[in-house]
């Protein structure tokens, strides 16, 4: 395994780290204890979550992995969010937080989501920045991270805060374009830098063909092409990785085995290749699932991307009727309300695409 400094902290960080969103049996509690155990072995030691993954599920499973983890010997550091402002409901959930994770305290926690420089405003505005100060000082926390959505200038100007000590964000091989400017702050405030979604939410390893091109080396996966890409960004300090199954912790300590850096040509013919045919995929973060006409979104965009990814209506017809057993008229239901796309953390244009999908004709059974 490698690792790199997470900024300024002094804390050393492994270049893999362990995202607990998309386990794939989570109340199969031995089982993704053990998927901690194997990363944990694999020199993983940086491990993810927050309080709304699996409704508090994946923190508590998360503290059953850290005692297993403590029992072997076995080093980590702790990472986690919350979306709370005040300085009461911060304290309440950290509370919480520690209690479900088996800390006395937390070594990376984050101000979560911050989708738009209103929100941030507007949060700051109830306190946070105190509480945080607070929470470090008594030693509840060790430091101050963020996790945000924002893309271009925006997510530049809210990474020059003096109070955050490193940034969690959305960045692939298929969407690097979206937020090139954060590593300008990056750079400049020295910054840890981790980054989410780094197969593209699924979409890279299930697209096999379409990815191709990012292999440089005969014996890998797209998978493996796919974080080598982003380890090779002398910014990025942390690929975090959903894992779903053992396997998939294996697939991501394969792509560290014998890693050097992807040459800069490389690189460069890569990005020219991916342009604009990927940059606005679907990541399946699922933070529009709450429609109030009870629209499945999430799985209307999944099909979306496959029309994307294949360029015909076929592919969009085949995903939602065989993955999702759906028809494009269940996007027909849209009332234009505007809610999802103001929680979408890509700032996607939904409320066409449903329109685009509703005039899909389903196929003839």
């Amino acid at each position: 395994m490698l690792y790199r400094e997470y900024g300024k902290t002094g804390k050393k960080i492994s270049v893999i780290g362990f995202g607990g969103m998309r386990f794939g049996a989570i109340d199969d509690r031995e089982a993704c204890v053990r998927m901690m155990v194997e990363a944990a072995n694999g020199g993983i030691n940086y491990f993810d979550t927050a309080p709304a993954y699996f409704g508090t599920r994946s923190e508590e499973v998360f503290g059953e992995g850290f005692r297993e983890l403590a029992r072997r010997n076995l080093p980590f550091y702790c990472s986690t969010k919350t979306m709370r402002s005040s300085a009461k409901e911060i304290r309440k959930e950290i509370e919480a937080q520690l209690k479900r994770l088996g800390r006395d305290a937390i070594d990376f926690y984050h101000v979560w989501c911050i989708a738009s420089l209103d929100e941030w405003k507007k949060r700051k505005g109830n306190g946070l920045l105190d509480a945080f100060r607070g929470l470090k000082k008594e030693g509840l926390i060790r430091h101050i991270s963020v996790s945000s959505h924002l893309i271009g200038e925006e997510i530049r100007e809210l990474l020059m805060e003096d109070i955050f000590e490193g940034v969690l964000f959305g960045y692939s091989a298929y969407n690097f374009n979206a937020r090139g400017r954060a590593f300008e702050a990056i750079a400049s405030r020295g910054l840890g830098c981790v980054v989410m979604n780094p197969l593209g939410g699924g979409i890279i390893p299930q697209n096999p063909a379409l990815f191709d091109f990012i292999r440089t080396r005969s014996d890998e996966t797209v998978v493996e092409a796919a974080l080598r890409f982003l380890l090779s960004h002398e910014r990025i300090t942390c690929a975090l990785v959903g894992f779903s199954t053992i396997e998939h912790v294996r697939d991501a300590l394969r792509a560290v085995d014998r890693f050097s850096p992807v040459p800069a040509a490389a690189i460069t013919r890569m990005k020219k290749k991916l342009g604009a045919a990927f940059a606005d995929l679907c990541t399946g973060c699922q933070y529009c699932d709450s429609c109030p006409e009870g629209i499945p979104i999430p799985k209307l965009m999944d099909a979306y991307n496959h029309k994307k990814l294949h360029g015909t209506d076929k592919a969009l017809r085949d995903r939602l009727s065989w993955h999702w057993d759906l028809t494009p008229a269940e996007a027909g239901r849209c009332t234009e309300c505007g809610r999802c796309e103001e929680l979408c953390t890509q700032h996607l244009p939904i409320i066409s695409r449903m329109s685009e999908i509703a005039g899909v004709k389903s196929a003839k059974r």
